[in-house]
């Protein structure tokens, strides 16, 4: 058994901090840690920059075409003096998105404005595709959700995904009195808003005061609403598409830049650390030679 007199000496040394050089190193470890990854991040977002940049001239290339598209059918309906029919049945959004993220505030720019629009006009329903935008609506419109697609804009948009989506559009049951496009309309490298467009339906074409001059016959009418969706639909994509990759681009230079500037305060903070922890060596070599040379 130990002697009385050895119990608070033991007791002592028990109670006795570390030493302070332990935390020290353990800081060292975790600054270095921390760094590896922001510069590991770094690489990531500069790569995808480039990524980007190198397909934003083919996307804003296949933009430039599509709005042939989109502008023919709009001159169509501008000089028929379309417009659509005032009626109680509802109304369709038709909402173009992607179902890639690391983009900025894209996607949720577009949730914004459907939210605000069925806040005024309840009496919508939607086709959403991408799945971005329909994780976000699906948490506040999921009722007036109808239909949605995923696996569009993995690439350049073409004009035979628009018109598979234009068939399964026209499929669905309800009749509405109006039906439009939502998407990002590109306005430059650093810019983008969300528009609408219209998309007519058969009724409306009908009801068009200067339709007649064309001279379709009322069996083809449907042929044309579908092709004019397609057309639209396909200029609302490319558009949304060029957008995305613009908007990425600009995402990851600005992810770029604060690793860096993250980068630069940890390495200054490692620098600072690593002296103090030098400095207190030193300082423990020195009093440990004064107190030898004491003895």
């Amino acid at each position: 058994m130990l002697s009385r007199a050895a119990r608070p000496a033991l007791r002592a040394v028990a109670t006795r901090p570390a030493a302070p050089n332990a935390a020290t190193y353990a800081t060292l470890r975790e600054i270095e840690g921390r760094l590896k990854s922001i510069r590991n991040i770094e690489k990531i977002t500069n790569t995808m920059k480039i990524v980007a940049s190198t397909k934003l001239n083919r996307a804003q290339r296949a933009m430039q075409d599509s709005r042939v598209y989109g502008a023919t059918s709009n001159a169509v309906f501008e000089s028929a003096e379309t417009k659509a029919l005032e009626s109680d049945k509802k109304k369709l959004l038709i909402v173009c998105s992607s179902d890639k993220g690391l983009c900025g505030g894209i996607h949720s720019g577009l949730s914004r404005y459907i939210r605000r629009r069925t806040a005024e006009d309840p009496n919508v329903e939607l086709v959403l595709i991408g799945e971005k935008v329909r994780a976000q609506l699906g948490r506040t419109n999921a009722k007036d959700i109808v239909l949605s697609f995923a696996g569009a804009g993995k690439d350049i948009p073409t004009f035979a995904e628009a018109m598979n989506i234009a068939d399964q559009i026209i499929l669905l049951p309800n009749e509405y009195a109006d039906v439009e496009i939502v998407y990002n309309k590109f306005i430059n490298a650093t810019s983008y808003e969300p528009t609408s467009v219209e998309a007519f339906s058969e009724e409306a074409i009908a009801a068009s005061p200067n339709f007649s001059a064309f001279e379709v016959d009322e069996e083809l009418l449907g042929n044309l609403r579908e092709y004019a969706l397609a057309n639209s639909l396909y200029h609302a994509l490319s558009e949304g598409h060029a957008c995305e990759i613009s908007a990425r681009r600009n995402a990851m230079d600005n992810a770029s830049k604060n690793a860096g500037e993250m980068i630069n305060k940890y390495q200054i903070l490692f620098n600072r650390t690593r002296q103090a922890v030098i400095t207190g060596e030193l300082v423990e070599i020195i009093t440990g030679a004064t107190a030898s040379e004491d003895m």
